[in-house]
């Protein structure tokens, strides 16, 4: 059975209230699993504004409709509005997403508090914000959560070390070709990481003549070819959720069409042959179409 596994990253306020609901009801509509990893604490979004001055960033807003997604309040939060505390606000939201039967898991505490500070951050730093994220969603849910997904791809050696500690099976911080074991720079290892293997919607659309009309022929191309291991496919309420819902309808369809199982991380973590799973090295680099620099598995 081919297996993509379908990881879904809630990254605001906004995307959480509208974007959430709505991802639920297509994927109940194709049968298919998903991984949702919220956001558990405020809407700090408006704090993005620091990185206009990264290479590319800019580049990315224009490509990507970054209002017209993200809409003025959501990109005022934190600056000129306080930021709602989205764990409390839509803790309905979250535990009905978990009484439907999808998987959930921590994306992070404060998305661009996260994002920002991580890989330059130290040990204390990384897991108080980390014990912040693990807290929340415990009130929310009542039990411990069984998998993270860094905001951005944002990673250092203290976070693979607290998800170890935490006793996680299985995680999605990086990005990558195929599940691996963590190799830290001590040489101790983490929990398995199913990286992201295919590039998302804000990536492609803008570059190289693509649009939301033809990015889901993009993707279905990339995933026409059977490998080892599967896909990861990470998708965001914000985007898939909202404007860009007819682009995963197609995708669905389409990986469907190519005899894709539709799963949750779990799901996908459990047909792996844990024993044979290889272990790399976490670097620092960089993705088509994203500014910054990410965690990736290491070639």
């Amino acid at each position: 059975m081919r297996m993509l596994a379908l990881k879904i990253d809630v990254d605001t306020y906004r995307g959480t209230l509208l974007g959430v609901p709505r991802l639920a009801r297509i994927l109940k509509r194709y049968d298919a699993g998903a991984t949702f990893l919220f956001s558990l604490g405020p809407d700090h979004t408006g704090r993005a504004v620091r990185r206009a001055f990264r290479p590319g960033f800019m580049k990315k807003v224009s490509r990507t409709s970054v209002l017209e997604h993200y809409g003025w309040k959501t990109l005022l939060y934190g600056t000129l509005l306080p930021g709602p505390d989205i764990a409390r606000v839509c803790a309905d939201i979250l535990r009905d997403i978990a009484a439907q039967g999808f998987e959930t898991g921590i994306h992070t505490f404060d998305h661009v508090k996260w994002q920002d500070h991580v890989a330059s951050q130290g040990s204390d730093w990384t897991w108080a914000e980390m014990n912040k994220a693990w807290q929340s969603y415990r009130a929310v849910f009542g039990k411990n959560p069984t998998t993270h997904g860094a905001a951005g791809w944002q990673m250092n050696d203290a976070a693979f070390i607290q998800e170890q500690r935490w006793g996680l099976a299985y995680c999605s911080d990086t990005r990558g070709t195929h599940p691996f074991i963590p190799l830290l720079a001590d040489g101790t290892r983490s929990c398995t990481q199913l990286p992201t293997t295919l590039p998302t919607l804000d990536e492609l659309i803008g570059c190289d003549h693509i649009d939301d009309k033809n990015v889901a022929e993009v993707l279905l191309k990339k995933t026409c070819d059977e490998i080892p291991g599967g896909h990861v496919y990470t998708l965001h309420a914000e985007l898939e959720g909202m404007k860009l819902e007819p682009v995963l309808d197609k995708l669905l369809s389409g990986w469907q069409s190519q005899g894709y199982k539709l799963v949750s991380m779990a799901e996908y973590h459990a047909a792996l042959d844990l024993e044979r799973l290889p272990a790399g090295r976490v670097i620092r680099g960089s993705i088509a179409g994203r500014s910054g620099m990410l965690a990736l598995q290491a070639p």
